[in-house]
C-alpha cells in the first residue's frame, strides 16, 4: 500500500458520510414541512420558505465537507 492510501480511503469515506448526512437532513426537513402543511394548509408559503432556507444551509455545509474531503484526497 502506498503512503497516501489510507488518506484517500478516509477522504472517500468522509465524502460519503457527508452526502448521507445531508440527504437524511433534507429528508427530515421535507417530512416535517409536509406534515406541517398538511396540518395547517394556510401556512404553506411560510413553511415552504423556511424549508428552502434550512435545506440551503444544509447543502452549504455538505458542500464545505465535500470540498474538505477532496482537498484531503489531493494533498
Amino acid at each position: 500500500m502506498g503512503e497516501f492510501s489510507f488518506a484517500h480511503l478516509a477522504a472517500g469515506l468522509g465524502a460519503g458520510i457527508v452526502a448521507l448526512g445531508a440527504g437524511f437532513g433534507i429528508g427530515k426537513i421535507a417530512s416535517a414541512a409536509m406534515d406541517a402543511i398538511g396540518r395547517q394548509p394556510e401556512a404553506a408559503a411560510d413553511v415552504r420558505g423556511s424549508m428552502i432556507i434550512a435545506a440551503a444551509l444544509i447543502e452549504g455545509v455538505a458542500l464545505f465537507g465535500e470540498v474538505i474531503c477532496v482537498l484531503l484526497a489531493l494533498k
